[in-house]
């Protein structure tokens, strides 16, 4: 079976073919020649998911999926959210955003935060929506070096290490995309 995956992020690109079984050729936006930006003009990570997919499925006649995916901080009324990539700015600067983060917690003793990973699924036949969270803290220094984004300042609830500090196959299986793969995998099956 052959898939586009609707990202120009090589990281999550990996990630998400890491997860899935090998019977599923997963094909990126470059792989099809797709080099526009797709916007995210949705308010919600539901809706920015379906755009992307619904965007590749109309323009390039494929089965696709499309993930958005948020960081939502409890005492921060649920930011960065759907503006996660975007928090510091336009240019989608990883580090900027997490110090954006740490500095708007500077203070604040409740840390509590979950990611949010949507994934929209869009063939001919479906258009299916699968919902992945996970639930955890955000500490007061980045730590580890793998992963990607906000990872090294989100510890995951019943963990002592960030997501940037644990070993690729136990993030996979209890992340926030991880959990809504599942899903989205069970489906396919």
């Amino acid at each position: 079976m052959q898939l586009v995956f609707a990202t120009h992020n090589q990281n999550k690109f990996n990630e998400v073919q890491a997860i899935l079984p090998q019977s599923i050729e997963l094909l990126s936006l470059n792989d099809i020649n797709c080099h526009e930006d797709i916007a995210e003009t949705a308010n919600t990570i539901e809706g920015n998911a379906q755009l992307k997919a619904e965007y590749v499925f109309k323009n390039y006649n494929l089965p696709c999926f499309a993930d958005d995916t948020g960081l939502f901080v409890n005492q921060l009324n649920g930011e960065p959210g759907v503006y996660s990539a975007r928090y510091a700015g336009q240019q989608k600067d990883a580090q900027a955003n997490i110090q954006k983060l740490l500095k708007n917690l500077l203070n604040v003793e409740d840390r509590s935060a979950y990611f949010k990973t949507v994934i929209a699924l869009k063939t001919k036949n479906d258009n299916i929506l699968f919902t992945g969270l996970c639930k955890g803290k955000i500490t007061k220094t980045a730590s580890g070096s793998a992963g990607f984004g906000y990872d090294p300042i989100f510890k995951p609830q019943g963990y002592t290490q960030t997501f940037a500090d644990l070993q690729p196959k136990t993030k996979n299986k209890i992340s926030h995309r991880g959990l809504a793969l599942q899903k989205f995998i069970d489906y396919l099956n």
